[in-house]
């Protein structure tokens, strides 16, 4: 059995763990928003129309800033069309998923709804078909509190109180060829100035995201991030990364290194940001919102869900409903441990979606909700992962990927509450074929006992959670935890996520 070595000092931290991290991303986007959390006909609806399960479900996973109403959507989104009287709002067709949106849920709805899941708004505006004085409508209508033509449109709509929304995103995926009002990096970074620099000016306590690259292989890459921030460094607070990863063509041993590509990209985006601040001679930091990021099959949708015809426009059609395995699971607990170990500079970022669209809660329309396989990993790091995030020393084997090259069996991440005096552990063995042995180094922490531990495997690695059987796969105790002096043992299944708290 192979083994590792991980030494825990909580003298040595990278940063805090910011709350933020554990954000969502809800989309106008097939069934995420109608029969995903709003469904006014389903038994458990509330006097809203929103979905009570899906609310339990929502506050469960424990998400913190949910980014709305898009992703590409939001580019040809108008958004004076989501408020107002429901019964007077148009009906539009949206190009991004070739979809009709009806506009029953708008910016009040999702605030109401946002309530009830305890999570903070986070705005994008659209940049791509429309510009700053769109972005400065939304902001007065969100933000003042009234005296104004806007801000007493808000309060004629039936919100009194300021949304006060803090943090915005300057548009979405603005260097894709497939975004509406796609720009080069030129081009957008001096809309993106213009309008941020606009928006302070009405608001100075907003926080700002740039877009960056929406992956790390887009042709534009690293020299997008350079061009766009020479134009707003100094304007704006964070650089958006995003990434989706799936298995291709049975590649599982490259799928299970994923986190290795997101490593990668997160330092190249922060050895950029560093190089325009160095240049600039500017005393700020520029951080990194991760406002997209998941398991996605982007082939399938591509190849089976793409919607096309010009007198074919659904309302909530079945988009992107990818169902998770195990092995999806352990790919997304690896995803969250590369952001904690990087919680220096990713301080914001959002898992994308949340419900039904690539999404860790499905529900069915009159039906049941349930949880897929990465729900756990999501509320299990989300309620753990507290304090500072640790610089951990790890000893592990390696294994040969077809993608990445040697990478190690072992993936780790620490964090610590000094105030609870309590650490949580979260690892991967990305191995297919054995079980590891690690050995944790824990002597710093005084003779803390084991707490709670989880751990995500199964003999089919393809195993899911379905409607038929939606309690398929869940996380288990590992009853191979001991400690044994100062050092914590615990074996790692093949192709497993596990979590640890001490205290």
């Amino acid at each position: 059995m192979p083994t590792a070595r991980l030494t825990i000092d909580p003298h040595f931290t990278i940063g805090p763990v910011h709350r933020r991290v554990f954000g969502g991303f809800v989309e106008h986007l097939g069934r995420h928003v109608y029969d995903g959390i709003y469904e006014p006909g389903h038994p458990s609806a509330d006097a809203d129309g929103f979905r009570a399960d899906v609310v339990e479900l929502v506050k469960e996973l424990g998400v913190s800033t949910i980014r709305y109403p898009g992703g590409n959507f939001v580019s040809g989104f108008r958004w004076e069309d989501s408020v107002g009287p429901r019964a007077e709002r148009p009906r539009r067709l949206d190009l991004a998923w070739h979809s009709t949106e009806t506009n029953e849920v708008g910016l009040h709805e999702f605030a109401d709804w946002l309530d009830k899941v305890d999570s903070d708004l986070m705005l994008a505006v659209n940049l791509g078909t429309r510009g700053t004085l769109e972005a400065l409508d939304l902001l007065e209508y969100a933000n003042i509190a009234g005296g104004t033509a806007l801000a007493q449109h808000r309060i004629d709509n039936g919100r009194t109180d300021a949304f006060g929304v803090t943090m915005w995103c300057l548009g979405n995926e603005m260097d894709g060829p497939w975004q509406l009002g796609h720009r080069s990096a030129d081009d957008y970074g001096k809309l993106a100035a213009r309008t941020a620099k606009a928006m302070r000016q009405l608001d100075p306590s907003v926080e700002l995201v740039v877009c960056g690259s929406s992956s790390a292989h887009m042709p534009t890459f690293g020299e997008w991030e350079r061009v766009v921030l020479s134009h707003t460094y100094d304007d704006v607070d964070y650089i958006s990364c995003h990434a989706y990863y799936e298995e291709k063509d049975g590649d599982l041993g490259s799928f299970l290194a994923s986190a290795v590509d997101m490593d990668g990209f997160i330092e190249t985006v922060v050895a950029t940001a560093d190089h325009v601040k160095a240049v600039l001679g500017s005393e700020k930091t520029v951080n990194i919102s991760f406002d997209e990021w998941n398991v996605w099959y982007l082939s399938r949708f591509q190849n089976v869900d793409k919607i096309e015809g010009l007198d074919n426009w659904p309302v909530a059609p079945r988009l992107l409903e990818d169902v998770y395995s195990v092995a999806d699971a352990v790919v997304f607990g690896n995803l969250m441990i590369s952001l904690l170990k990087h919680a220096d500079r990713v301080t914001s970022a959002s898992l994308a979606q949340l419900v039904n669209v690539i999404a860790p809660i499905m529900t069915e329309p009159g039906g049941p909700a349930w949880r897929q396989t990465t729900f756990f990993p999501f509320s299990i790091t989300s309620r753990l992962a507290r304090g500072e995030a640790l610089e951990l020393k790890l000893d592990a084997p390696t294994y040969a990927t077809k993608e990445y090259g040697e990478v190690p069996l072992v993936d780790a991440v620490a964090t610590h509450d000094a105030e609870t005096g309590r650490t949580a552990v979260f690892l991967v063995n990305r191995g297919q074929d054995e079980a590891v042995t690690l050995t944790v180094d824990i002597a710093t922490l005084g003779a803390p006992s084991v707490l709670e531990s989880h751990t995500i495997t199964d003999e089919d690695v393809y195993a899911k959670n379905t409607r038929d059987e939606p309690e398929r796969v869940a996380p288990k105790p590992n009853d191979s935890v001991r400690v044994e002096g100062g050092e914590l043992i615990v074996t790692l299944p093949p192709v497993s996520w596990t979590a640890l708290s001490l205290g």
